[in-house]
């Protein structure tokens, strides 16, 4: 099926349910996406309660044939646009009760992982949670893939904000769910034995690409501290549910303005007061932040090597 956004499919046939829905922005990498959907159709036990919904841009051509003959797949096509914009396009227009972001370089490596994921969704009643699999790369360190309830996409009302570029919206949700559990609400699973293998350039298993080459890795780092509002704003909105009130509807926070500081201990002034001073996060999260920021600002001059995302 195809669609060229902003028209959202209409009136398709309800998946069985419980039903997953993996969100794919994808670009110049058909041969991945058809390995991707290869390890899908090889390794999903129930086909008919899974979807892609892909996003292609409208300058991709090579890409606006990808279709799978054993799972749904939706295509949107449209104009290039930020990472934030492709994955909430294609949440717009997913049919699951659960919510899956993906990539291209990625595999799915586990026999039956729907199963697996609709179980964890289920031991959940008030479907509030965080969960995400092995990508056999970070592992158990970051929701490289995150797995998120409708319920939970629908309270935080834009679960992938549009202004990240290419990076971060796996760092932005972990941190709201470090706020929680911070908070006294352990809600972040990490399901060990589910492999979403990622295939990066930097685990050698791939090849440094057209892709990779054109993403600044550095540029979404200000959006992420801009957003600390935003953040929270929304764990404060998920505790208060969680704690049994019943809050108003939510509105997520604005970004603040963006800021790179000027000089290395400016910056590192600016992270304290930004990051390690956070009080509604784990002190260990809070210090990872703070180096890991440290580090980026020191490699986007050249004054270490890069390393991280």
């Amino acid at each position: 099926m195809n669609h060229v956004f902003p028209v959202a499919p209409q009136h398709r046939e309800a998946l069985t349910s419980p039903s997953i829905s993996l969100l794919l922005p994808t670009r110049g990498r058909p041969a991945l996406v058809e390995r991707l959907f290869k390890s899908i159709a090889e390794n999903t036990a129930q086909p008919e309660r899974v979807e892609v919904i892909l996003f292609v841009d409208e300058d991709d051509t090579g890409s606006h044939h990808l279709d799978s003959k054993e799972i749904s797949v939706t295509r949107l096509i449209g104009p290039r646009a930020s990472m934030g914009f492709y994955n909430s396009a294609c949440y717009a227009a997913a049919r699951g009760d659960i919510i899956i972001l993906v990539n291209d370089d990625m595999v799915i490596g586990t026999p039956g992982w729907d199963e697996i994921i609709a179980g964890m969704d289920a031991s959940f009643p008030d479907r509030i949670y965080l969960a995400y699999g092995n990508d056999l790369f970070k592992k158990g360190n970051l929701c490289t893939f995150p797995i998120l309830s409708r319920r939970t996409c629908e309270l935080l009302v834009e679960p992938y904000p549009v202004a990240y570029r290419g990076a971060f919206i796996d760092y932005h949700l972990f941190d709201i769910f470090k706020r929680l559990k911070h908070g006294g609400f352990d809600r972040i699973r990490y399901l060990e034995n589910v492999v979403f293998e990622h295939l990066h350039y930097r685990t050698g298993k791939a090849s440094f690409d057209e892709t990779y080459g054109k993403r600044d890795r550095f540029s979404d780092d200000p959006t992420f501290l801009a957003l600390i509002e935003s953040r929270r704003a929304s764990a404060e909105h998920l505790l208060r549910i969680l704690r049994g009130e019943q809050p108003p509807p939510y509105t997520p926070v604005g970004s603040a303005r963006e800021i790179s500081p000027g000089g290395l201990f400016s910056a590192i002034s600016y992270f304290s007061r930004k990051l390690l001073l956070d009080g509604e996060l784990p002190l260990r999260w809070r210090g990872y932040l703070w180096v890991w920021f440290t580090g980026r600002y020191m490699a986007a001059r050249g004054l270490l090597r890069p390393f991280g995302k």
